[in-house]
């Protein structure tokens, strides 16, 4: 989903992962806010083109079974699928709706470092002063403050996710010529509400991702450390983040597979298939296509994880080498 999260740490601290984009969790007078967000977005962005065949491989099976047409491809390996994109669609169809992916970013960054500062602030607000430097507190206002800004950065940007999603699952018709062709597609054909269609259930998956992501990451660092404290961080940050990132998957994605389907409701002028909201979604899905139905494309997204956060971690360090050198702001 595109609120999951990772969890990373660097030099010793915490640092919050929004889909490969990282966040970290600045005091209110720390330095260098700009370049954290550019870092943070810049390697988002790289990771997610790296990762692009992968994510639209994820995207195709989960819509198998949601048109007749699209069940016909029952089941196929993701090789055969990958095989059939090269010969039909072309090698550079794996990155169809990357560009709006990567358009999406940079402002998905910038919200979700912007409102995790200032719901954070507000918790310390509300919870009194002393809990700044109350250990057990801390984690506590991290964990609502970036759930809450989790959800603030995804509703304030989701209509590029819904039309990166409906780019990506187009085959061999084209009915959107781009992003621009497509928000007035959207939006002429659908209405305005059309662009926030699955809205519900990525909202619905943003706490659990969290709370998933924290809660395996720092056990799994925690063992990590007692077992080996010798062990490199950037290391151990690597192989616990992409852990808690497959545990997360695991766990939210049926909720993805619904989100995914309900944004393709209604694309291209088809009949609409899910009339029954979110639960209804979930019902008709089990009742087709079985339990299995909700982790149709499981196997790209797991394939995904290592590379994303490995490719996240190494250029966001290695960018925010590179900007330690410019004026902060």
């Amino acid at each position: 989903m595109e609120a999951r999260v990772g969890m990373v740490m660097e030099g010793g601290q915490r640092t919050l992962k929004a889909d490969g984009v990282a966040a970290k969790f600045l005091a209110p007078n720390s330095q260098g806010t700009l370049h954290q967000l550019l870092a943070g977005g810049i390697a988002g962005a790289f990771s997610k083109t790296c990762t692009a065949p992968l994510a639209r491989l994820t995207i195709l099976f989960q819509v198998q079974g949601m048109h007749s047409e699209v069940a016909a491809l029952s089941n196929p390996s993701i090789w055969c699928e990958a095989s059939r994109i090269i010969n039909e669609e072309g090698f550079r169809a794996f990155w169809k709706g990357n560009m709006v992916t990567i358009a999406h970013r940079l402002p998905y960054s910038a919200v979700s470092f912007y409102a995790y500062e200032r719901y954070k602030n507000q918790l310390h607000s509300l919870m009194g002063e002393n809990v700044r430097g109350n250990s057990s507190a801390n984690p506590l206002v991290h964990f609502v403050g970036g759930g809450l800004a989790g959800i603030t950065a995804a509703s304030a940007t989701y209509p590029l996710d819904l039309v990166r999603t409906r780019l990506a699952a187009q085959r061999s018709t084209m009915y959107y010529q781009g992003i621009s062709h497509a928000f007035s597609t959207i939006c002429r054909d659908e209405g305005f509400l059309g662009l926030y269609k699955g809205l519900g259930a990525t909202l619905l998956g943003v706490g659990p991702s969290i709370a998933i992501s924290f809660s395996v990451y720092e056990w799994l660092r925690s063992v990590w450390q007692t077992q080996r404290p010798n062990d490199s961080t950037a290391v151990v940050g690597l192989a616990c983040g992409s852990l808690s990132g497959i545990a997360s998957s695991t766990a939210t994605f049926p909720l993805d597979l619904v989100r995914r389907r309900m944004q393709l409701e209604g694309a291209g002028g088809r009949a609409r298939v899910y009339n029954t909201g979110l639960f209804g979604a979930f019902g008709r899905i089990v009742q087709t296509e079985g339990v299995r139905g909700l982790y149709r494309g499981i196997l790209p997204e797991y394939y995904k994880v290592v590379p994303s956060v490995g490719i996240v971690f190494m250029t966001y360090e290695t960018l925010k080498m590179l900007l330690s050198g410019i004026p902060s702001y």
